[in-house]
């Protein structure tokens, strides 16, 4: 629901959002009440010493001040759990109770002030009254200290500018008053989040293109969130909810009902040929993460592989290699490619905004001249990745004697961020070069305009494993995520906080997802459901409900798509949640790039992406299709392995 209106300004939590807290805080404050009324009880007898009266009057008061606490925290709970997220109205006494609340935080202050006081005087009583009046000042001002961190957490910056408006209603698109007022809160939003991202990324320099790169991204996130009132509680219980949606949509559909976009012969003879191509490749791709990640992938023996290599000087051989310090990265990148050190021609690991590290190695297996760019793995990296701006890409060559390797053949990889540059590159490289290759694992979606797209199916291939949300990231799938948390948390009668205990359950433990309500129900719907409708910032233009598709990709971010033919690996069956369950199994077929037009939401979603787990899955599948050759297909573009 929108988020709380106290003194006068909205705060980034909702009247639902304090079950959790509030459950915890009780626990605490009931232990702690339960310890000084035994204290009081068993030793009262002990309190006749000098400053014995101070003391049994300080744990008569803070006893019956605690009751008060509890009683108040216990209301805030109970009235916390009523209505739904879209239905705050069983829940409108919650601001008079947060007032009573914080307005118990002052004696509760004043009386943790004077136990210290009279403690710092030397009060002559019994030993374990001294330690438990010395406990009780500790734990009200961790608890003043935890409230003052809280309130700083949830405080909102724009809270003064949007509260005193009225929740968004019907809304007039045409209206000055709206339109300047939704150009105001957009400015102050983008001030804030770029604010926000300087104080994040305060170590990685200011110079101009890191400037930009704040301003960009900055401005790709005030679009994004000001359109909305939802706070972050709302948006994990509808990604719970979504979840649990496609999951159950998945269970119930019949195997005709799947839609699927069958490969010609051609793309389907050279499957196995192109997987093999990704399985050999994606080991360059890995190199160029260097040290950090081969160190990951071999916790136990891979300092002691490339140790040799960390401490060794080569200033002559580095010469010829070029680049910054390479030391234990060189070591890594030996050991992923298996290759020589007179086989790479450039590395480097020179890491700045909009600019990568990457390596160019001779391939004698393949007879290919490679070059990998490395994919996410700095500040600076995040930053490149959420430029989302486009501009067009001029592929006009003017050089004339372009020549390449009468035998070796160019091939530019690359994972995650690393594989949208190499895409890119490879692009602009088609014209001088026309037999350039490239391969790219886990590719963003938001990458190429639709004929771009089609225009590179013939160079490029992409690898994608599982549910990754980087193929199917773009910023009109995440607008269209956005509508869909709109949609299925204003259809759900459940409260949050059940919402959230089912979700953590479901995403670590599995089992049957709950048969939830959605749109899909009764087809489309043309108009916002009321509570919907709460939950939309001030008639946001960027909804048009009269629309078939209510929500599109603002006008600056145009839809983009992800690069080349796309080789699916999905896992087939059920793994389980946890590493220690047995090996997944994948089926693998060319898929079209709508198969990646929705983010997917599941436990696997981030971990598919992972550079070390798509390697492992690609060792799987390839030598499981080789040792089974002649595994027949399934509908003529999938295999499944084991």
């Amino acid at each position: 629901m929108p988020g709380m209106v106290l003194f006068g300004r909205r705060w980034a939590i909702a009247s639902d959002d304090l079950v959790f807290p509030g459950v915890f805080e009780l626990f605490v404050r009931v232990l702690w009440w339960m310890g000084i009324l035994t204290l009081y009880l068993v030793h009262r007898g002990k309190l006749d010493c000098p400053g014995g009266v101070l003391l049994s009057s300080y744990l008569i008061v803070l006893i019956i001040l605690l009751a008060v606490i509890i009683g108040t925290v216990s209301a805030i709970v109970c009235v916390s759990m009523k209505g739904t997220i879209c239905n705050p109205g069983p829940r409108k006494s919650m601001s008079k109770l947060l007032y009573v609340r914080l307005a118990l935080f002052l004696p509760e202050m004043v009386w943790a002030s004077l136990g210290a006081a009279w403690i710092e005087d030397g009060v002559q009583c019994d030993r374990t009254v001294g330690n438990g009046i010395i406990a009780t000042v500790a734990v009200s001002w961790i608890t003043v200290a935890s409230t003052a961190v809280i309130i700083v957490i949830v405080f909102d910056p724009l809270g003064g500018k949007m509260a005193p408006y009225p929740p968004a209603g019907p809304h007039h698109p045409d209206s000055h008053e709206s339109s300047q007022l939704l150009n105001g809160l957009k400015t102050a939003a983008t001030s804030v989040w770029e604010t926000r991202i300087k104080f994040l990324c305060c170590c990685i320099g200011k110079d101009d293109r890191t400037r930009v790169a704040f301003s960009s991204t900055a401005e790709l996130f005030s679009t994004y969130f000001s359109d909305t009132d939802l706070v972050p509680s709302d948006i994990a219980a509808g990604l719970a909810l979504l979840h649990q949606q496609q999951d159950n949509i998945r269970n119930n559909q019949e195997p005709d009902q799947v839609v699927s976009h069958s490969p010609e012969s051609s793309q389907e003879a050279d499957l196995d040929a192109e997987l093999e191509n990704c399985h050999h490749y994606m080991q360059f791709a890995a190199a160029a993460y260097g040290w950090p990640l081969y160190i990951y992938r071999n916790p136990f023996t891979g300092l002691c592989r490339i140790g040799g290599d960390c401490c060794r000087s080569r200033t002559t051989d580095y010469d010829l290699v070029g680049g910054d310090q390479l030391t234990c990265h060189f070591g890594s990148i030996l050991q992923t490619t298996g290759l020589q050190y007179r086989d790479f021609i450039h590395v480097s690991f020179h890491d700045k905004v909009y600019e990568l590290p990457f390596l160019v190695a001779l391939d004698h297996r393949k007879e290919s001249v490679v070059v990998a760019v490395r994919g996410t793995m700095s500040l600076q990296d995040i930053l490149t990745d959420l430029s989302a701006e486009s501009e067009p890409l001029d592929l006009e060559c003017e050089v004339q004697d372009c020549w390449a390797h009468k035998e070796y053949r160019l091939v530019i990889v690359g994972h995650s961020l690393g594989a949208g540059a190499a895409a890119l590159l490879t692009i602009m490289l088609r014209t001088p070069y026309p037999q350039v290759r490239c391969y790219a694992f886990s590719p963003p979606r938001g990458l190429l305009s639709k004929s771009l797209c089609e225009y590179s199916k013939t160079f490029i291939v992409s690898l994608v494993l599982g549910k990754d949300v980087i193929p199917r990231l773009s910023v009109t799938n995440l607008e269209d995520l956005k509508r869909r948390i709109l949609r299925v948390i204003a259809h759900c009668n459940k409260p949050k906080y059940k919402i959230l205990l089912r979700g953590c359950w479901y995403e670590l433990f599995g089992g049957h997802p709950e048969d939830l309500p959605t749109e899909l129900d009764g087809g489309d719907l043309t108009q916002p459901l009321l509570g919907e409708r709460s939950l939309l910032a001030h008639g946001s233009p960027a909804y048009s409900f009269s629309s078939d598709s209510p929500l599109e990709s603002p006008s600056k971010y145009p839809p983009l798509y992800p690069p080349g033919r796309i080789i699916h690996l999905e896992e087939v069956g059920t793994s389980g949640r946890f590493s220690c369950y047995p090996a997944a199994r994948y089926s693998v077929k060319w898929s079209h790039e709508s198969e990646f037009s929705k983010i997917l939401i599941g436990p696997k979603m981030l971990t598919d992406h992972m550079p070390d787990i798509l390697m492992r899955a690609l060792d799987s599948v390839v030598s499981d299709r080789a040792a089974c050759v002649s595994c027949p297909t399934q509908g003529g573009s999938s295999v499944d392995v084991a």
